[in-house]
């Protein structure tokens, strides 16, 4: 399970109660999420809590609105106390993809706070917990916890017949899909002046680990699909466990361009792998019946001879 901490600032009595529903519906999803609402009575050392959940956490929400990057850059009251401890772990530890900006209120420039500038960040400006925004997010929250393969593809040698086990290989194989953005794993394009350094790498979950199989077929389909446009980049695909990334494009191209052209070659992998998991089952069944036939002729004949 992984530990979220949110840090924000208490702008309103609305902005806390947005804050306290977030981390609900967080909770609501399987995360562990600590909260100073929750976790807090009086009495409490709130400098220590922030310490401890700041380093302790997976992940650390900075809940952006104008006010929390006015008391973070001037380093006022809790929010610029948290501040401070996050730009220590970032600059000091490097652990630059725990922390993730969550846009609330205003614009990007006006509500970020200056330690984290340049970050890829969520926006929920609208207050509702649904959209695009909230599959990315969930996709980098959930990004590493399940490792299971795609298809389950395991031939025991018990008394359950091959068959059987084959049959049930086809049954239990699950459609990759893409889940969402890695948002935490964005590159910064170099923006030097050289071609091409305008661009980056953006990341893309997975919903299981595919196949070796599967990611050819994939790569394979990227390169060269069915349908593109103008603007697609073959060759820039690669697959890395749960993870499909674009190394040479821009969070602009994909929202444009790159998207429907995902979608149609994880689809066409999908497909081409249980079709090729299939035509291998019925090659097999197809051996297994002429061995039997074989092995009946075989038994047929020998009861018939005798060494009398």
């Amino acid at each position: 399970m992984r530990n979220i901490f949110i840090s924000y600032s208490w702008d309103n009595e609305s902005h806390k109660s947005w804050v306290k529903e977030f981390a609900d519906f967080l909770s609501s999803k399987g995360f562990e999420v600590a909260l100073d609402q929750d976790d807090l009575v009086l009495g409490d050392e709130l400098p220590e809590y922030m310490e401890v959940q700041i380093r302790s956490a997976d992940y650390i929400l900075v809940v952006c609105t104008p006010e929390y990057k006015r008391r973070a850059d001037e380093r006022i009251g809790g929010a610029g106390y948290e501040s401070s401890l996050i730009a220590g772990e970032l600059y000091a530890k490097q652990q630059k993809r725990k922390f993730i900006p969550v846009l609330r209120k205003g614009t990007w420039e006006s509500a970020q706070p200056s330690f984290l500038i340049g970050k890829m960040g969520v926006e929920f400006c609208s207050g509702k917990f649904e959209g695009i925004s909230m599959d990315n997010l969930l996709a980098t929250l959930n990004q590493g916890e399940n490792t299971t393969p795609a298809w389950k593809k395991r031939y025991s040698q018990s008394s359950v017949s091959a068959k059987k086990q084959e049959s049930d290989s086809i049954n239990e194989y699950v459609d990759i899909k893409i889940t969402g953005i890695l948002i935490d794993q964005v590159t910064l394009p170099k923006m030097d002046g050289t071609q091409g350094s305008a661009l980056y790498k953006v990341p893309f979950g997975l919903s299981a680990r595919p196949s070796g199989t599967w990611e050819k077929l994939f790569i394979q389909n990227w390169n060269y699909p069915s349908r593109f446009t103008t603007m697609h980049r073959p060759r820039i695909a690669s697959v890395v466990g749960k993870t499909v990334v674009l190394n040479g494009t821009t969070i602009e191209e994909v929202e444009k361009y790159h998207k429907a052209t995902l979608i149609l070659a994880v689809n066409a992998a999908n497909i081409q792998e249980r079709r090729m998991l299939e035509e291998q089952m019925n090659r097999q069944e197809l051996e297994r019946k002429r061995e039997q036939e074989h092995r009946n002729h075989i038994s047929d004949i020998a009861s018939k001879i005798t060494f009398d």
